[in-house]
């Protein structure tokens, strides 16, 4: 059905562009683009430019001290990204109340799935990689990244039944929680208790205020940036982690329930349309306005808080956080010597984590599960389906290149671990469109 609407010259740049936001495969056409401009900005003339911005120090004086002077690159990795991961926290606090993992029988396929997707891939970059410096890196092939992985399955469209796109997408979640707590344990730096305990209080005013009711989200943003985030900047604890505990403080209840909303609204609407309008002019009458910010509360109130700011932010992170991350992140120099790849086995350890390990891991475990008939078997899955799905999830990008970033503080190693990261990625993306592309197409479910 067309809307009726006063369309205006501006609609035709925002209408085209809104429409592509809203496709779901656009974030990881969008990623793939970034890669791409990184990969230029660090291998061309404009190279030497690109590092010494990212280089660049931004922060705060006061009298002559510096306060968060930290690169852009460290506000991209520990700034920005938190953000990705307080969005991470609220799809994972959705998921648990009301979603796919909220029923354990549908719930247990993609856990374990994710599981052995984790598993598999650490034990195996460990085995290449035994010694401490470079066995560090053994969380790196242990991520799935949502965005390529389920770019690719819709551009499969109706070849993949619905059941199997939430299987990967649940599976993705569990794999983003998985990566969070290995940061959260793994790779933490030196702690400083006492920050660490005055984050953990002000995380417990932010829960305190979530039980009596406050809905504000400027209560919760203020609380969770000044508070959990620098405290936990200060502790030596990723900020990161603040960011997915703040995201489990958001209430998801609703001041007003479905039946009486819908009563809500309705008389609402009665009203207005009984309203005189102004005549001869596009303004509303003030009782027109009145009716339509009880409209606005009413709806405020029947949405919970978590999932208001799940949709509000997930454009943003989605389009403007990830790709600036790549761009940060992607732009490795390839004029190296790639025989000294084979020195140690940072890259191959990374990459067979990731097109073995991860395969292997989800199809054994899956297989297992729904052997022992432990959990439902989703619509359509078959083992062709599923091994197609663990190459999928074998694209482990965003949170790969994350994780590597934090293994190494060598560059070279962190070099390495990428081009793992991108031969993987590639191959298992391409290998699994291909075996998925083989379905036949479906009927509207």
């Amino acid at each position: 059905m067309t809307e009726n609407y006063n369309k205006k010259p501006i609609d035709k740049i925002v209408y085209p562009l809104q429409r592509f936001i809203q496709q779901e495969k656009s974030g990881g056409l969008l990623l793939g683009i970034s890669v791409l401009i990184a990969l230029i900005l660090g291998n061309t003339s404009l190279s030497e430019g690109y590092h010494h911005f990212l280089a660049h120090k931004i922060g705060l004086n006061f009298d002559g001290k510096s306060f968060l002077d930290l690169s852009i690159h460290h506000w991209i990795n520990d700034g920005l990204m938190s953000v990705f991961f307080f969005v991470v926290g609220l799809e994972l606090k959705r998921e648990m109340i009301g979603g796919d993992l909220s029923n354990p029988r549908q719930a247990f396929l993609p856990i374990a799935a994710a599981i052995g997707g984790m598993l598999l891939p650490a034990l195996i970059y460990f085995a290449l990689n035994p010694n401490s410096e470079t066995g560090r890196g053994w969380g790196i092939p242990m991520a799935t990244d949502i965005a390529f992985a389920l770019g690719v399955l819709f551009l499969l469209g109706k070849k993949i039944p619905l059941a199997l796109k939430v299987f990967l997408t649940a599976l993705a979640i569990v794999d983003d929680l998985g990566a969070v707590l290995v940061i959260a344990f793994f790779y933490t730096n030196e702690i400083n208790m006492t920050y660490l305990f005055i984050g953990l209080f002000i995380l417990l005013i932010m829960l305190l205020g979530s039980k009596l009711g406050v809905r504000s989200v400027l209560f919760y943003a203020v609380f969770g940036i000044f508070g959990v985030w620098v405290m936990f900047l200060f502790s030596g604890v990723h900020a990161t982690i603040a960011a997915v505990l703040a995201a489990f403080t958001i209430p998801a209840d609703v001041k007003i329930k479905e039946n009486l909303f819908i009563t809500k609204i309705y008389n609402y609407l009665e009203r207005f349309k009984n309203i005189d309008p102004t005549e001869n002019t596009p303004t509303l009458t003030n009782e027109q306005l009145h009716e339509l910010e009880k409209i606005h509360e009413a709806t405020i109130a029947a949405t919970p808080p978590l999932q208001r700011l799940e949709h509000a932010m997930h454009p943003f992170v989605t389009f403007v956080i990830i790709p600036i991350f790549a761009i940060a992140n992607a732009g490795i120099s390839l004029n190296i010597d790639f025989t000294t790849l084979f020195d140690n086995n940072v890259a191959i350890g990374v990459a067979a984590g990731l097109l073995v390990g991860k395969v292997l891991g989800v199809v054994l475990f899956s297989t297992l599960i729904i052997k022992l008939k432990i959990a439902e078997v989703p619509k359509g899955m078959t083992f062709k389906n599923l091994l197609g799905l663990g190459f999928l999830a074998s694209i482990g990008f965003t949170m790969s290149l994350f994780i590597s970033s934090l293994a190494f503080t060598s560059e070279f190693y962190q070099t390495e671990a990428k081009i793992g990261i991108f031969v993987a990625s590639i191959i298992g993306g391409i290998i699994g469109y291909l075996i998925l592309n083989t379905n036949k197409i479906r009927d509207n479910e």
